[in-house]
């Protein structure tokens, strides 16, 4: 759904009023929480989507590692999931689903979580998410809303998922370049979460179907800041920009556009296909990550030695202005 259609939909639903969800729907964060004691609260979330690339175990490892991402987001620690998955029955052979499952559930066990079961249906398309439940301290959560005047801003993958895969779909993308974004979709956001509790992060969020300037308004607009990105700084995957040039961009995509730019002041000088990607919907993309400027250059350290090896810093918070994002060149 657009960000748009999702925001009318739920304003229109009624408010939880349960003193102990300590994060709901209002604030647009990665997960809900749920307070079962002063030491401990549930971390949970849910997604869904149909395949982004050919291979059915890779697929399977990338919606694992998507759905994931939204407990590493805030800081906790995944503990169950379950599957959910529709399959065309009798038309696919039974090989393909046990292949995608065998994907999902070898995440799982990446990320020291238990698979527990799940719900399937005979489905005309294939469907495939997890629920995911995790842990944490209440006092160790990591919000969206917590970035300060000052702070660093950290992204830990490339950019570029959404059009790289939508031309996937249209067979013009080397097998080669298919494998890079496949490692980094299903690549787990665990290490950088790691990572980021070490070292005082004040905020952060996972870069998915809002696309990078989309989740940094949200983060901005919850912390009452504004973003400004140094564009140079930002990471993309090779062949990015051509492949938003030819027109290869997810319908996410061009919703996140038409919803966030008002937020957003871009550089008059940056190209189309540029800003395209800036609002690009991506898949299991990295942390998008809040951090002391004192503490900057360690997490991002940290981060690298974790393995996620492109991350880079890309901006810095600024007290609050008119435009949430500013985009320099």
């Amino acid at each position: 759904m657009s960000p748009a259609s999702l925001a009318r939909l739920l304003g229109r639903l009624p408010r939880v009023h349960d003193e102990n969800v300590m994060v709901g729907e209002e604030t647009m964060e990665d997960a809900g929480v749920y307070r079962l004691r002063e030491d401990l609260c549930l971390v949970q979330t849910t997604d869904v989507f149909s395949p982004v690339i050919t291979d059915p175990t890779w697929y399977g490892r990338i919606v694992a590692a998507n759905a994931l991402s939204d407990v590493y987001a805030m800081g906790a620690r995944p503990v169950t999931a379950l599957n959910i998955v529709g399959f065309p029955v009798g038309v696919l052979p039974q090989e393909v689903l046990e292949a995608i499952l065998q994907g999902g559930a070898e995440k799982v066990r990446e990320a020291g979580a238990s698979l527990i079961g799940g719900h399937s249906w005979d489905s005309a398309d294939i469907t495939y998410g997890l629920s995911v439940t995790g842990v944490a301290h209440p006092d160790r959560l990591v919000s969206n809303g917590n970035a300060k005047p000052g702070d660093r801003i950290l992204l830990t993958k490339p950019l570029g998922t959404g059009v790289i895969a939508t031309a996937v779909r249209g067979g013009g993308v080397p097998e080669a370049l298919e494998e890079r974004i496949s490692v980094s979709m299903a690549r787990l956001n665990r290490y950088a979460s790691e990572a980021m509790l070490e070292h005082g992060a004040t905020a952060a969020t996972d870069v998915t179907g809002f696309g990078l300037l989309g989740h940094a308004v949200e983060v901005a607009k919850s912390s009452d800041v504004t973003f400004r990105f140094r564009l140079g700084d930002i990471p993309l995957f090779p062949g990015a920009i051509q492949y938003a040039r030819e027109g290869f961009l997810p319908g996410g995509s061009r919703n996140n556009k038409r919803y966030f730019e008002g937020d957003v002041a871009l550089d008059p000088g940056i190209p189309e296909e540029v800003s395209d990607l800036l609002f690009d919907a991506q898949t299991s993309g990295g942390l998008l990550i809040c951090a002391p400027e004192a503490e900057a250059e360690a997490l991002l350290e940290a981060i690298r030695e974790g393995g996620d090896r492109e991350a880079a810093v890309v901006g810095e918070v600024l007290p609050r202005q008119e435009a949430r994002i500013r985009v320099a060149p």
